[in-house]
């Protein structure tokens, strides 16, 4: 598989002259084409910043990041809006939705806003509704239907634009388990059926087993990594938990 994105040697400071923190600290690996990566360890273990600094919603302190080799550490401010609208969507834990739109409406947003033609855009919204299972629902508000399905909503918001990166951080920590399944087996569709690259943050043992590959991290450096291979989900799912309590972390709180 090619490699989409790169990471060099990334760095990241918090803090005054007196008193610095290193979120980040030389964390270097790549994540290939069609890629479901899940990033996951303990609470100030860098693994929200790593996400903000890959999403540009943060400033990298040192190092690189290449999105098909081009260096999005480099981009100015406008350059950077671009580079966002054109090659990444995102899937976050409180959805994001503006109740006072419709489901369609919601995902149709960025098209609309990038002046893509309302006729063109209808076919998109119809093609991923149909995709996520959503076609239903479109003519719903956010507030009318279930949990599961505004995440599903926001899923479909952030592959409208067929990004070439989807980033989700904590995308279960708002749901029960039954939509949270649902959920994760929407990412897995996204990513075999579609060939979305997903990259997920996540703190739970369950959503992680989903994944195809898995970096952990600690005091802002990879720990372990796991990759999935062809072993199942329980199989992969004993691994993580291992790592995980290697890591110090409380088991319990995962599940």
């Amino acid at each position: 598989m090619d490699a989409l994105l790169r990471i060099e040697e990334l760095e990241k400071y918090y803090g005054t002259k007196t008193m610095v923190t290193k979120a980040l600290d030389q964390i270097s690996f790549t994540v290939n084409e069609g890629e479901f990566l899940g990033i996951m360890g303990a609470s100030g273990s860098g693994k929200t910043t790593l996400l903000n600094c890959i999403s540009t919603i943060d400033t990298a302190t040192a190092g690189h990041i290449y999105l098909r080799d081009r260096d999005i550490t480099e981009l100015k401010e406008d350059a950077l809006a671009e580079f966002r609208q054109k090659n990444l969507g995102f899937v976050f834990q409180d959805f994001n939705l503006l109740d006072t739109l419709t489901i369609e409406e919601n995902i149709a947003l960025a098209p609309v806003i990038q002046g893509t033609p309302a006729s063109k855009i209808a076919g998109e919204v119809a093609q991923v509704a149909q995709e996520l299972g959503i076609s239903d629902i479109l003519s719903k508000f956010p507030y009318e239907v279930s949990g599961g399905q505004r995440q599903r909503c926001a899923c479909a918001r952030a592959l409208i634009a067929r990004p070439s990166l989807i980033l989700a951080d904590e995308p279960t920590g708002a749901l029960d388990s039954k939509s949270a399944s649902m959920l994760l087996e929407c990412f897995t569709q996204m990513n075999r059926s579609m060939h979305a690259t997903v990259m997920m943050v996540t703190h739970d043992i369950f959503s992680a087993s989903y994944c195809s590959r898995i970096l952990f991290l600690r005091d802002g450096r990879i720990f372990n990594e796991l990759v999935k291979g062809d072993k199942n989900r329980r199989i992969f799912f004993n691994e993580i938990m291992d790592v995980v309590t290697l890591l110090g972390g409380d088991v319990s709180d995962a599940l």
